[in-house]
């Protein structure tokens, strides 16, 4: 099978018309989708995207282009003989690398393309891409991580031993996980754009659905936020737990002193209190409003910044997201840098499609890497699932593990045509 062409699409929602999405960073976004799709000489197409908030969107689009030349012509046998070459081959264009490195509107694209890989390959064998990742050997997961800056961290050899060690009780955690799915936690009753009629009618449809875990925007306005806390603890009850998110907007000082006035409603965690790239700020905080746990990565860029997080001990959970970094092949040596310092993975999912892509990733986790954890939850938000061919299913609160061949991640024809910017029938309404 050899890789014929590469097409892409500028995919928007306008989310912004009902706040949906809209925290303390974001006010307005429009779920956005750099789309691409790989077409084969074998008539079988693989498909991914990256995720954005609207404008800029047109900019990933291009970077995806721009990678076409490095993809075209190449065959899936070639690729997945030297995955982690093919990957390196992405971020490290002679060329394209001064655009990085491995940062920004390139790596973004270069996750959308690997992740399509990974669909076609997953097409190609008939499995999810969760179960094709877990029925690879400790060999061949290794051989598809690229090491380069991570081996004063983890080394291949201790990345396979830890996968080797994890076997044990795998196929146990993989019947756990069909049975069960894997559980979730609801961001849909915190946006800042909603008003507080709006956020007591979603907690309790989160608890209808079986959620036990719940997420707050947090960040604009103190006083707010404390009014806000105390009407979801309200309605949620003292038993489940609530969590919040200032999308990177405060200082250190004013991130601690924020989270003090909120500790009386037992927040579990505090989500990118500052700048996502602030390692010793993260460790500050962390040190400073414990037992409030600390998370951040939905903004982290690449794997080494991910190993400094972990080698500074400056969060406590680990929050991947499926497309932010290079892809799956990226996105493995997280999880396994995650399961060395001991770190829950609770992957950053909402968007347009990261909920579909994300499951995958977090069964893999559940049932080869991290193990039966039970501080692990996955972001869900209820917007947009119906856009594509097989949406995530949640299941008394928890994710249900997809069975259709792929990545999820395929988009309703209809879907990707209406909402192409600027000429698909939606925006030209």
């Amino acid at each position: 099978m050899r890789i014929t062409g590469l097409d892409t699409f500028d995919v928007r929602f306008p989310t912004s018309r009902e706040q949906h999405g809209s925290d303390a960073m974001n006010v307005d976004p429009d779920y956005s989708a750099a789309y691409v799709i790989l077409r084969t000489d074998a008539g079988v197409d693989g498909h991914g995207l990256t995720f954005t908030v609207g404008r800029g969107n047109e900019l990933c689009v291009a970077a995806v282009g721009a990678l076409r030349d490095l993809v075209v012509g190449r065959s899936l046998d070639g690729i997945r003989q030297d995955f982690a070459g093919f990957w390196r081959s992405l971020v490290g264009d002679t060329q394209l690398r001064w655009v990085g490195p491995e940062k920004g509107v390139v790596h973004l694209a270069v996750g959308a393309v690997v992740n399509a890989v990974w669909d076609l390959w997953a097409r190609e064998a008939g499995l999810p891409v969760w179960r094709l990742l877990c029925g690879l050997s400790a060999d061949e997961l290794v051989a598809a991580i690229d090491f380069r800056h991570l081996t004063d961290a983890l080394t291949p050899d201790e990345a396979r031993a830890l996968l080797t060690v994890r076997a044990a009780g795998a196929a146990e955690r993989e019947r756990d996980a069909l049975a069960h799915g894997v559980r979730a936690y609801t961001t849909s009753a915190g946006w800042l754009g909603y008003g507080d009629e709006r956020v007591r009618n979603a907690a309790q449809h989160g608890l209808r659905q079986g959620f036990r875990h719940f997420k707050m925007k947090v960040g604009r306005d103190r006083r707010d936020d404390v009014r806000r806390a105390a009407l979801l603890r309200d309605v949620i009850g003292p038993d489940c737990a609530l969590m919040t998110d200032a999308n990177q907007v405060w200082d250190v000082p004013v991130a601690i002193d924020w989270m003090r006035e909120l500790a009386p409603f037992r927040p579990w965690w505090i989500e990118e209190p500052t700048s996502p790239d602030d390692v010793l700020g993260h460790r500050a905080i962390r040190a400073a409003i414990a037992p409030i746990g600390v998370a951040t990565g939905e903004q982290c860029h690449n794997r080494v910044m991910f190993k400094q997080f972990l080698q500074a001990d400056a969060i406590d959970f680990v929050q991947i997201d499926a497309c932010r970094v290079g892809g799956v092949n990226e996105n493995l040596a997280i999880l396994l840098l995650a399961a060395k310092f001991d770190k829950p993975v609770c992957p950053h999912a909402g968007g347009v499609g990261l909920c579909e892509y994300v499951q995958h990733l977090a069964l893999f986790d559940a049932v080869r890497v991290g193990g039966a954890r039970t501080d692990r939850v996955v972001e869900f938000v209820d917007h947009l699932h119906e856009h594509f061919v097989e949406p995530c299913i949640i299941v008394d609160g928890a994710y249900r593990a997809p069975e259709r061949a792929g990545f999820s991640i395929e988009m309703r024809t209809d879907s990707l045509r209406d909402h192409c910017f600027p000429d698909g029938a939606v925006w030209r309404r």
